[in-house]
């Protein structure tokens, strides 16, 4: 009955222009986090009235017959969809279904506990209604899953239990500066569970005051039957003139496009702190990109993993001079002795 009341109440947002016929200033023409575009529109539905509601984003202009799914897990209060807007764009004009789970009702309720469970039925809702009517069939052997923020903790959690909440397996992770304050919901002691095959990118802020680097670590040290993952520090920078800073607030990248309304404590630390630049192109779209690349194709191992030079550039200044490069920690430096080096690498 459930199904069939949430597809009565869809609220059709409309088509929204998502490529460019020239790159955002700074953004690559070509490759992982560049602006090889498939698709000129977003088709946007906004299922979210509840806690365990969704947003879904689908390829349109031209629109395929099916396309791959990253499931996008939000920041905590960021259950308005803007927040992340250019860079769900993005994805979806590279081809991708975005399933945006909402998993909270409001800053107070639930309590975090329940947040994996509301995000897994927000995620099942989604690919059911995919799978009927005019929308675009989704392909789920290959399901990649980003999270930013608490959503890096649900993503965890997620990747541990997806069999429990019946979804599809993860089979590429990003996390962005993942982690929960002072909360302790949805967390794990360990993430030996995850799944060995999975291809697991951590990414912490070298200045994130929010939720620091701790949960981060906590993943990249305990998932120890996954071995293909890296550890990444994007660090703060300056010529001089612009500085490229390293903060929690990095993954955002709002858009008017996908506005909701809703205005909190999130929203405006959004608009107040969104920047578009290198560290979206080069750190997370770059890396995002090559993840799913190299997860369902094979291409772009050496952008993704590896403490390469292509994984590790992040740009130039104006005058040339390369911008301080990602930090990128293998898990090789697990091993003793030098595992007290991985603690003094991030904090470094």
């Amino acid at each position: 009955m459930r199904i069939y009341l949430f597809m009565a109440t869809m609220i059709f947002r409309g088509l929204f222009a998502t490529a460019q016929n020239t790159p955002f200033p700074g953004q690559p023409a070509t490759g992982p986090g560049g602006a090889e575009y498939l698709h000129r529109s977003v088709a946007f539905y906004d299922a979210a009235t509840t806690a365990d509601g969704f947003w879904l984003f689908e390829p349109a202009d031209p629109k395929p017959d099916s396309a791959e799914v990253v499931v996008f897990m939000h920041g905590y209060g960021a259950y308005n969809p803007l927040a992340y807007g250019k860079w769900i764009k993005h994805l979806v004009a590279k081809g991708n279904i975005v399933i945006y789970p909402r998993y909270q009702k409001n800053l107070l309720m639930p309590r975090p506990d329940a947040f994996p469970a509301n995000a897994a039925k927000g995620i099942q809702d989604a690919l059911a209604l995919l799978r009927s009517g005019d929308h675009v069939r989704p392909k789920t052997d290959k399901v990649a899953y980003f999270g930013h923020s608490y959503g890096g903790v649900i993503t965890a959690n997620l990747g541990v239990n997806w069999k429990k909440y019946g979804i599809p397996k993860p089979t590429a992770m990003l996390l962005c500066e993942p982690g929960s304050g002072p909360l302790k919901g949805a967390r794990l002691e360990s993430y030996e569970r995850l799944d060995p095959a999975l291809k697991l990118l951590i990414i912490v802020g070298e200045d994130d005051y929010v939720v620091g680097h701790e949960f981060g670590k906590l993943v990249f040290e305990t998932a120890t039957k996954t071995p293909k993952r890296n550890l990444i520090v994007q660090r703060h920078d300056t010529d001089g003139h612009r500085w490229v800073l390293a903060t929690h607030s990095e993954p955002y990248s709002y858009d008017i496009d996908f506005d909701t309304g809703v205005r909190n404590y999130t929203t405006r630390r959004v608009f107040q702190s969104s920047r578009l630049n290198e560290v979206d192109f080069n750190c997370y779209w770059k890396l995002g990109d090559a993840l799913i690349e190299y997860t369902r194709y094979g291409r772009y191992e050496d952008v993704a993993f590896g403490n390469t030079d292509k994984q590790r550039y992040l740009g130039q200044w104006a005058n040339g001079k390369m911008m301080r490069q990602l930090d990128v920690i293998l898990p090789e430096a697990l091993a003793a002795p030098e595992k007290e080096a991985v603690g003094a690498a991030v904090g470094k």
